[in-house]
C-alpha cells in the first residue's frame, strides 16, 4: 500500500485538504527533495509560514498569502 511519502516523489506541489493528524507532521528536512517545484498549499494552515519558508519551501497558506522560501545563501 503506499504511503504519504510516495505520493510526494517528484510532485509539482504538495496541497494540504484535511487536519488529519497523519498529515500535521511532515519532514521538513525530506520534502523539499521529494517536490519537482518545492511548493505547499495549505488550505488547513497546520503550518507556521516562517518554518516552510526555512526548509526551502514556496508556501500558500490559504488566507495568509504568499510566503517564499528562504535565500538558500
Amino acid at each position: 500500500m503506499p504511503c504519504k511519502d510516495d505520493a510526494l516523489q517528484g510532485a509539482d506541489a504538495l496541497v494540504i485538504v484535511t487536519e488529519w493528524q497523519d498529515y500535521r507532521v511532515l519532514n521538513l528536512e525530506q520534502v523539499p527533495q521529494q517536490l519537482a517545484d518545492r511548493v505547499v498549499f495549505d488550505g488547513r494552515n497546520l503550518f507556521e509560514p516562517e518554518h516552510m519558508a526555512a526548509a526551502g519551501l514556496a508556501y500558500y497558506g490559504i488566507g495568509r498569502g504568499q510566503v517564499p522560501p528562504a535565500c538558500p545563501y
